[in-house]
């Protein structure tokens, strides 16, 4: 029941896409799709951000705010996906991961050179923050 009320609202919000806020990496394009603040966690919101890629797209190395916990799920397609100093591994279409506060996020991108693939990424974090990720330099 869980998990079907999870792809429903994963569907609603990519349903309501809303503007590109970052076009980070190769043939990668992330938009807000939800931004909502949590009425009973003050000084905490949601944020959903819809991560699209074209075949063999990908997005830079990168961390997230300091604040920020992440749960992603799949779409679309297959992404390749790394964490800190885990291994690659491939989450295809209703597989999900989570980042947590600090991680740093080396892989993802698009497993497929052929098909397009779909990242929704749900964020909990402070109100306040307005960059949502910072590319390695």
């Amino acid at each position: 029941m869980l998990r079907k009320m999870i792809s429903v609202t994963a569907f609603a919000l990519v349903l309501a896409a809303g503007t590109q806020v970052h076009a980070g990496g190769e043939k990668a394009k992330v938009s807000v799709v939800f931004d909502q603040k949590l009425p009973n966690v003050p000084g905490k919101s949601m944020k959903g951000v819809l991560v699209e890629y074209q075949p063999g797209g990908m997005s830079p190395g990168h961390t997230h705010p300091d604040s920020a916990f992440i749960y992603a799920t799949v779409l679309e397609g297959s992404i390749r996906s790394a964490v800190n100093d885990g291994p690659v591994k491939t989450y295809k279409a209703g597989e999900s991961f989570a980042e947590f506060p600090g991680d740093h996020h080396s892989v993802s991108a698009n497993a497929s050179t052929t098909e397009p693939a779909r990242l929704l990424a749900v964020f909990v974090l402070d109100t306040t923050e307005t960059e949502l990720t910072i590319d390695d330099k």
